[in-house]
């Protein structure tokens, strides 16, 4: 069993009256981990600690923060064993998931680091004779990042990379799914040689999570807010940061369609589809919801992707599954009731839809239409729908047809024309001939519509992460103020 507890100003801390929650193994039932239950009171010490750091902090040197930021990349690689161990357990991820967590967070890490010199002091052209225009960018102060359980690794470490890298200190609020492996993510940076207060972690039991939200994004302190997760959830954060005037940034749900034109190479399609689909038993953000395929050559492509799903299926025998576990048998039933819904309306069951606990085999659902649920929602688990239209016209329409816009992908040997198609996606991310789970922390992340705003990655996070202040200089007072 494993224990978790806050960080605070560097030191481990517990709930004042030692209370705790519990985190059970989905598949076995036992408890994984004991989690400090931390309130308000220690979410606002949290954000005190991290005012109280962020004078220094933002004043040091930003080649040392660089290297900090660099040793804990190192310390996450060399922690990979003890982070798979804890992913198995809290969210039934499987270890190349978590490898690939890992390697994510250590390029952000990396990318973060490289933008540290982006604060500071440039001189502005346009000032009339005797004056002087200079444009200043600092750190914005205390951010506070909310980090889902899905990607576990990899979003613990993006809420806070660029911030801290920008001079920003932080508190991040862990997932009430997966407080191990957050508070491990979290030790490992502090161990890199962070002071003390420059990083802090809360924990919190599922039922006080609103509250604790709540004053963290209230506290005086805190002056940015991003958060990755759902878009149910997302509107409540967007409604309290503007109700106390925060900016925050948000990546939320995602509905993401895969179109495949004629000409496309079917057989690599499946491929790459089924890893859009699949990876992380479908439980990205990107993940591929809606195949939207030609029907000129739907028929030929449905069963070269039913091959590959198959490869993917688990062994309910043996617990073993190449996808790792679905979160909980809530979720479980949730898909159940889309495949369910979708087979009731006209859609064809090509495969899987059968589950064992939290394993649920891969599924391919032909001939999802308008009206079903599956062909609206977020799946968020392994399954997919393939909707034939009649042409790249139509595809482009059915693309659109949601109010998600996170990513997309299109399919074609005709770049030009899969080029042309893109720009018309309404998405933040198009991959031409790539799968929908694809992430390079030095390009720009996020959605459009329901899917948030605001982006994290590359050199956008300056925007989000700092001030811009406007200063003019003279060498003595003007003697005609009113006359510049």
């Amino acid at each position: 069993m494993f224990v978790a507890h806050g960080i605070i100003a560097g030191a481990a801390v517990a709930a004042p009256d030692q209370r705790l929650y519990e985190r059970r193994d989905i598949v076995t039932g036992d408890i994984v981990t004991q989690a400090a239950a931390l309130g308000t009171s220690e979410a606002s010490a949290a954000a005190d600690a991290a005012a109280g750091a962020f004078p220094a902090w933002s004043a040091l040197d930003p080649e040392r923060r660089a290297s900090l930021l660099l040793r804990g990349a190192a310390i996450l690689h060399e922690r990979l064993p003890q982070l798979c161990a804890i992913g198995e357990r809290e969210v039934g991820a499987a270890a190349d998931w978590i490898a690939f967590n890992v390697r994510i967070a250590q390029d952000t890490l990396s990318q973060a680091a490289s933008l540290a010199g982006a604060v500071g002091e440039t001189a502005a052209a346009g000032a009339p004779p005797g004056l002087d225009y200079r444009i200043v960018r600092r750190p914005a102060g205390v951010v506070l990042g909310l980090a889902p359980w899905n990607a576990p690794v990899t979003l613990a470490v993006r809420a806070v990379a660029a911030p801290l890298a920008l001079g920003n200190t932080v508190v991040l609020k862990g997932s009430e799914l997966c407080p191990k492996i957050h508070e491990t993510v979290t030790r490992a940076l502090i161990d890199a040689g962070l002071p003390d207060g420059v990083l802090n972690f809360v924990s919190n039991a599922p039922e006080d999570s609103r509250d604790v939200v709540e004053a963290l994004i209230a506290h005086p302190a805190v002056r940015r807010v991003n958060f990755t997760g759902s878009t149910r959830v997302g509107r409540e954060i967007a409604v309290l940061a503007a109700r106390h005037l925060k900016r925050c940034l948000l990546e939320l749900s995602g509905k993401a369609s895969s179109i495949i034109l004629a000409d496309a190479d079917l057989e690599a399609t499946a491929r790459t589809i089924a890893h859009g689909a699949f990876f992380n038993q479908g439980q990205v953000c990107m993940s591929t919801d809606r195949i939207v395929v030609e029907d000129a050559v739907a028929g030929r492509f449905v069963p070269l992707l039913k091959e590959q799903a198959e490869r993917l299926r688990a062994d309910p025998a043996t617990g073993r599954s190449p996808l790792g576990q679905v979160i909980g048998p809530e979720a479980v039933l949730r898909l159940h009731g889309l495949v369910e819904d979708a087979v009731a309306k006209g859609a064809v069951l090509i495969t899987g839809g059968e589950s064992s606990g939290t394993l649920m085999q891969p599924t391919v659902l032909d001939h999802v239409a308008y009206g079903m649920r599956i062909y609206e929602e977020e799946i968020f688990g392994p399954a997919v729908g393939v909707i034939r239209v009649a042409d790249a016209e139509e595809a482009v329409t059915v693309a659109n047809d949601t109010e998600y816009g996170l990513t997309a992908a299109v399919f074609s040997r005709d770049l030009d024309r899969a080029r042309a198609i893109a720009r018309r996606l309404e998405v933040g991310a198009v991959h031409i001939n790539g799968s929908t789970v694809c992430d390079d922390p030095a390009m720009p992340y996020g959605g459009v519509k329901a899917s948030g705003y605001g982006r994290f990655g590359g050199r956008a996070v300056i925007e989000e992460f700092t001030e811009i202040q406007w200063m003019t200089e003279r060498a003595e007072p003007a003697s005609d103020p009113a006359g510049g």
